[in-house]
């Protein structure tokens, strides 16, 4: 992997904040969600720090687009 791919790697994760703030959540939202697994949003655990990529978040408001008025 060169030192360019691991840059733009990292370019594509976001905080927790800037995921909320991705998603119209709170942050707060987000973290009830990681810790009862409500919904299946992959995320990044880097110590502390949680990390959310891009496209992770794209592909999964993609699975819940819906056609019809159906919630199910």
């Amino acid at each position: 992997m060169s030192i360019q791919s691991i840059i733009e790697a990292g370019r594509d994760l976001l905080d927790e904040k800037e995921a909320a703030q991705f998603l119209d959540n709170s942050p707060g939202t987000l973290s009830v969600w990681r810790s009862t697994g409500r919904y299946n949003l992959p995320f990044i655990k880097i110590g502390r720090n949680v990390r959310y990529r891009r496209a992770d978040l794209i592909a999964w408001l993609e699975k819940r687009t819906r056609e019809t008025g159906a919630t199910a």
